[in-house]
């Protein structure tokens, strides 16, 4: 019964601690915080990016389109201050993954 119990433990732990490393990809910001959805199309147009849609998942502004070597692009923007915190570059060889400049 004891070995039931402390593996039932472990497998609660292992699904938190899942929980929690997901959690920190998510944007926390209040929505009157947030800068308006033409300020993340004017950020895309100063990085090249040609903008085919902008949609908010787990609280970031998510852009999809294109780089303007025409590879499709998604990027997650922190909706407060407006950083790259992930973007994703498809390239001839495959999917390319490169986090943001918030990375330390």
């Amino acid at each position: 019964m004891k070995r039931i119990t402390t593996m039932v433990v472990l497998a609660v732990a292992a699904v938190l601690a899942a929980g929690a490393a997901r959690a920190d990809d998510d944007c926390f910001v209040p929505m009157a915080d947030w800068q308006p959805r033409e300020a993340v199309a004017q950020l895309a147009a100063q990085n090249g990016w040609t903008v085919r849609r902008i949609k908010i998942d787990d609280g970031c502004y998510e852009i999809d389109g294109r780089d303007a070597e025409g590879r499709r692009i998604e990027a997650k923007v922190h909706p407060g201050t407006l950083a790259v915190i992930e973007l994703e570059i498809e390239g001839s060889a495959g999917r390319a993954r490169r986090k943001g400049q918030n990375d330390d």
